[in-house]
């Protein structure tokens, strides 16, 4: 046997012997499973999240075991889980293996955010495994009641500007121009620009590789979105010109490039119905 091997056996033992002693260690890897695990109060026994997860601001003093399709097995094991959360969206696919041979509980729920009821389905999903039905409740009630606001808020504005979102990729290490087709983040994205009263200014399915500065000048975004990673690695919003394509928009000729917090803009969480209206008052310039 090697010594990856029984590195990995090692670990996997502590994690055996945690399970029997005490309070659960937790390891959730999935953005919104951990904001609404915050949101619920029920982050006491976290001990470990994926890279992605960067909401609320204190879920940054957590370790976190990398990217969640790049995960290692040894990464996980070492902070000593006696339960893994995922969100069914984690690779490598022998890491998976190796994980499940080693019998690590793991847990993943079955309602998706894939919308605002599915939202709430998973709030309460979660609130019941959790023991917080009453905070659950509270939050899909206010969830409900806020995106009715930005609804009525949204209905004043009669134009539909044009709006890109220039999305940092970091496992892949580039910039993604998020298109108004598809499901996953980039549809959930789609969707608010839609709630705020935006379209997305990019005409294909997904999200695209800003390879050839064509794809965002010949769709000429009034608006553009950066979410705040690779707004941030390159600085300001004067060197998001730099970008393929960005300096001929008129979003750059009206200095309306915008960074923007990942959370509020790439997937559903409990605070959606807020996020809609800071997305509407940037997209309206209001």
């Amino acid at each position: 046997m090697n010594v990856k091997k029984l590195s990995i056996l090692a670990l996997a033992c502590a994690s055996l012997t945690c399970a029997g002693q005490g309070a659960p260690r937790i390891v959730c890897i999935g953005q919104a499973y951990n904001e609404m695990i915050y949101a619920l109060g029920a982050q006491s026994n976290l001990v470990g999240v994926d890279l992605s997860s960067t909401f609320p601001p204190e879920i940054k003093k957590l370790p976190n075991v990398g990217y969640h399709r790049a995960l290692s097995a040894e990464g996980i094991l070492s902070l000593n889980p006696t339960l893994i959360i995922h969100d069914n969206n984690i690779g490598p696919e022998n890491v998976v293996r190796q994980l499940q041979e080693l019998n690590i509980p793991m847990k993943t729920f079955s309602a998706k955010n894939d919308s605002i009821e599915g939202t709430d389905a998973l709030l309460t999903e979660m609130g019941a495994y959790f023991h917080k039905e009453q905070r659950a409740a509270e939050l899909c009630r206010k969830l409900d009641a806020d995106m009715a606001a930005a609804a009525q808020q949204v209905s004043r504005y009669k134009d539909h500007p044009r709006v890109a979102i220039i999305h940092f990729g970091r496992a892949s290490n580039v910039y993604l121009l998020v298109g108004n087709g598809g499901g996953g983040d980039a549809g959930s994205a789609g969707k608010m620009v839609e709630w705020a009263g935006g379209r997305l200014a990019i005409d294909k399915p997904g999200m695209q590789r800003m390879i050839s500065p064509e794809l965002i000048a010949q769709s000429n975004p009034d608006v553009i979105l950066m979410s705040e990673f690779g707004f941030d690695r390159l600085g300001s919003a004067e060197q998001a010109k730099t970008l393929p394509g960005v300096a001929e928009t008129e979003a750059a000729k009206h200095k309306r490039i915008y960074r923007v917090p990942e959370h509020d803009v790439m997937y559903f969480g409990p605070d959606t119905g807020q996020n809609v209206l800071k997305l509407a008052r940037l997209i309206h310039g209001s």
